[in-house]
């Protein structure tokens, strides 16, 4: 199953709490069911597609990678006859997905660089969850992705102290240095925004220093991810 169902906790986060934060903005309509499933199969698309661009082992992730093609088709599909202006955000897919294969093809997908490329990427699915709504703003749903970009940059780099660069003392000091920041931007939009800023900047700090295992990494940052999403729709509504 290892072949179909992604092991990147975090990126389950970033999957759902776009989507959710944009449908706050607008309404629900039932066009969002077929937007977040196709969503959800372009995101375990990109899982094997990623794989094989990266080890060439096309026997393994040949089957994954139709499978989840085939299932795309017709909800692209009914997402495209149904609001065919959404197609202009398929451009910005590709624009964004073809760095992610060129850093896969290097074997250096866990480069910052390209985490920052995926997290925008991710944050932007605030807009068509939006715009397929009732009523959409796009002052609002503007403000709402960047705060997204922000959160999720000072996690990319918050995980890397917790696993890949868990002794370096300077990704550590740009983790805690950057929450700070965070924090004092938070206050600047809305005080009750400091809560959930204030907790992300104390497990920046604190939690690098205990024996976490990736599993439990994962699942912390899911829990964080929830409160940014709630304290964000409330700060907007």
């Amino acid at each position: 199953m290892n072949r179909y169902i992604p092991n990147q906790h975090g990126a389950w986060a970033m999957l759902v709490v776009p989507f959710l934060c944009g449908l706050s903005l607008s309404g629900a309509s039932w066009l969002h069911v077929p937007l977040f499933l196709c969503w959800l199969v372009m995101y375990l698309f990109s899982f094997p597609l990623l794989l094989w661009i990266k080890t060439g082992r096309a026997a393994r992730y040949r089957q994954p990678t139709l499978l989840y093609g085939v299932l795309l088709v017709p909800l692209l599909t009914t997402i495209v006859c149904m609001e065919p202006q959404l197609l202009w955000y398929s451009v910005i897919l590709l624009l964004f997905f073809i760095p992610n294969m060129y850093f896969a093809r290097k074997r250096k997908e866990r480069a910052l660089l390209n985490d920052v490329l995926a997290i925008v990427l991710f944050c932007s699915f605030v807009f068509p969850a939006a715009f397929v709504g009732k009523d959409m703003n796009w002052a609002t749903a503007s403000h709402l992705f960047l705060m997204l970009v922000l959160y999720f940059c000072g996690t990319a780099v918050y995980v890397k102290t917790m696993i890949r660069e868990k002794n370096n003392r300077i990704y550590y000091r740009i983790s805690v240095c950057y929450h700070l920041l965070l924090l004092l931007l938070a206050g600047w939009w809305n005080v009750w925004l400091m809560i959930p800023a204030a907790i992300l900047l104390l497990r920046s700090i604190w939690l690098p220093h205990l024996p976490l295992n990736i599993k439990t990494v994962g699942m912390i940052e899911i829990l964080g991810a929830m409160l940014v999403c709630v304290s964000l729709i409330g700060f907007n509504n």
